[in-house]
């Protein structure tokens, strides 16, 4: 009977193996796409052009993505309702909210899954266009600007605290970039995980 078990776990254990080494190149291949097309997205459209990665860490560690149509910024909040949210938001020179797009998330479908929209312009909670450099972006229900997600209170402050985590990698590189000259690069174009 052990040798029967341990014959099973071999096999199946190189199996999963064997599938891990397969799908690992496609998985990061569209994760990268998922990326560009995030970052596009997020600044209005078009085709831009990446052209320094910068990592923020603090708090929440943040990563920037410079390029030649405005700054993309990735951030995560540990804290959603099914886990984390990872987001990118696009910024205008002036700390203005040009976009946004979840790029993963484990909500539930149907409620916190809407965070996807549910933010965006012409949408009940959007924060397109508002300044979190101005007042920190909260949802209603704690005497904040921001309508949540019915039902899913915990994702809407979720996201909203990784839009604003965002903000402030978006303001420190900024703010490196006006007093140095520089930041710190690093290869471009990969997605690096936080």
């Amino acid at each position: 009977m052990a040798l029967v078990l341990t014959l099973i776990s071999v096999v199946a254990a190189s199996a999963l193996a064997y599938v891990n080494e397969v799908t690992k190149e496609p998985i990061r291949l569209n994760e990268e796409r998922t990326l560009a097309e995030g970052i596009n997205s997020v600044l209005g459209g078009g085709n831009a052009q990446v052209q320094q990665v910068d990592t923020i860490s603090g708090t929440t560690p943040a990563i920037v993505y410079t390029t030649d149509q405005g700054k993309a910024v990735q951030a995560i909040d540990p804290n959603g309702f099914g886990g984390p949210i990872t987001v990118l938001v696009g910024f205008a020179a002036d700390g203005s909210i040009k976009g946004y797009t979840v790029l993963k998330h484990s909500e539930t479908p149907g409620l916190g899954a809407k965070a996807s929209f549910w933010f965006q312009e012409g949408e009940k909670g959007n924060i397109i266009g508002m300044k979190p450099g101005e007042k920190p972006l909260t949802v209603s229900k704690d005497e904040g600007q921001v309508d949540a997600i019915t039902a899913s209170t915990i994702t809407s402050r979720a996201f909203l605290r990784a839009v604003n985590a965002a903000y402030d990698a978006f303001a420190q590189g900024a703010e490196a970039d006006a007093t140095t000259g520089a930041t710190q690069q690093q290869d471009v174009p990969v997605a690096p995980e936080l």
